[in-house]
């Protein structure tokens, strides 16, 4: 089960009963006319902002940078396409949550990716500026694992027509790995290879091992406070419906010991770099919140119901990461899950210092795997921009 970014942060207001809403920094109440001078050294959001787009500015002849809005089974989607060479591969990044979207805090991490692949973040339906862009009622008969991995289907043939070609990377990363298998295992001719992150194995078990891991981790340091919360919502998850309350518990422990960013307590690193994004504006961040409460009534069930045990055959090349200290969606099954695949090939990478956020915790060890370990099969195929010279001598 993975609760993320804004997700996680709506799970945890709601067990906590406080109000849900973003406040930009530059947007705070103003102070008293006879406070202190202001700092003249500040700057606004806005000017962060553009340095950081300017600073990650594709001026590349090859390159290419769209943000595109595309019309899919009745609603507007939007992806954003960031590359420097368009003759290199495109990797598909299916983010988390849900509605969790990974293009606001894509700059932290993946600028060094667009020097050997064309990356597309896409906000699912429900997500970020997807939910900005339509109705609750407009995007509601397609919230099911059913119709957003359609929904994934139609981003994928469009990355395909559209730029030319015939196969592509998928990458899903933990609610993203459910749309990325069930993509995989429908279209495998349509994939390089599947790269899962983080992968969601079986949505019970996962609740059960992070309660689990919490829970000792808290009588070993003799955690009165997190002892009492996590055996007051026991058996977990128990044969009950899971509600976010419950959820949230189990979420804020868990994070609280390190099983979703290792060495961190709480998930504030992400969201800082959210409320400064070059991609997303102040509504847009808004509408991250609003979506995930949307998408969790609609796809809570669905993702603690998904189990993967005996999904395990593979038409396509399958590249495993996981983190080594990851109980949001634990290692353990990942690597279990690994064991059992049937595949064309197969790899597992563990990360050593990272839990479930791998691309921003060990951000250059995950681009040595993704250039070592995927973007070779795209090279074999002749779909990759040329390499740097070299010389010895």
């Amino acid at each position: 089960m993975n609760i993320l970014r804004a997700s996680l942060f709506v799970t945890l207001l709601l067990a906590i009963g406080a109000p849900v809403d973003r406040v930009r920094a530059d947007e705070a109440p103003a102070k008293p006319a006879a406070a202190a001078t202001p700092d003249k050294s500040m700057i606004s959001r806005d000017e962060v902002r553009r340095i950081l787009d300017s600073n990650r500015m594709i001026v590349t002849p090859q390159g290419v940078d769209e943000k595109i809005k595309l019309h899919i089974n009745g609603i507007d989607q939007w992806i954003s396409v960031r590359g420097k060479d368009r003759r290199n591969p495109i990797l598909l990044f299916l983010h988390g949550g849900p509605a969790s979207p990974a293009m606001p805090e894509g700059y932290t991490f993946q600028t060094p990716w667009e020097d050997y692949f064309t990356v597309v973040q896409w906000d699912q339906r429900g997500s970020g500026k997807t939910y900005r862009a339509n109705t609750e009622a407009a995007m509601a008969p397609g919230m099911t694992v059913d119709g957003m991995t359609d929904d994934a289907a139609q981003v994928t043939q469009y990355l395909r027509e559209h730029y030319n070609k015939k196969k592509i990377f998928l990458l899903g990363h933990s609610w993203g790995t459910v749309l990325g298998v069930h993509l995989a295992q429908l279209h495998p001719d349509w994939f390089y290879a599947y790269i899962s992150v983080g992968q969601v194995v079986n949505g019970r078990r996962n609740e059960a091992i992070g309660y689990n891991y919490a829970l000792s981790r808290a009588k070993a340091e003799n955690n009165t406070k997190a002892i009492a919360e996590l055996e007051a919502i026991g058996p977990y998850p128990g044969d009950t419906k899971l509600t976010i309350e419950r959820i949230g518990v189990r979420s804020t422990w868990e994070m609280y010991y390190g099983g979703l960013a290792w060495g961190r307590k709480d998930f504030q690193f992400d969201s800082d770099a959210e409320e400064l994004s070059p991609d997303y504006n102040h509504d847009d961040l808004v509408a991250i919140d609003k979506g995930s409460l949307f998408s969790l009534n609609h796809l809570l069930d669905p993702l603690l119901d998904v189990d993967f045990d005996h999904v395990t055959n593979f038409k396509l090349p399958v590249i495993v990461f996981a983190g080594a200290h990851d109980y949001t969606t634990p290692h353990e099954t990942a690597e279990k899950w690994f064991g059992d695949l049937q595949a064309p090939s197969k790899r597992l990478v563990i990360f050593a210092d990272s839990a479930h956020m791998m691309m921003q915790e060990q951000p250059g060890r995950f681009l040595l795997h993704l250039v070592n370990d995927a973007l070779p099969l795209a090279q074999q195929a002749g779909d990759a921009a040329p390499a740097e010279v070299t010389r010895d001598k």
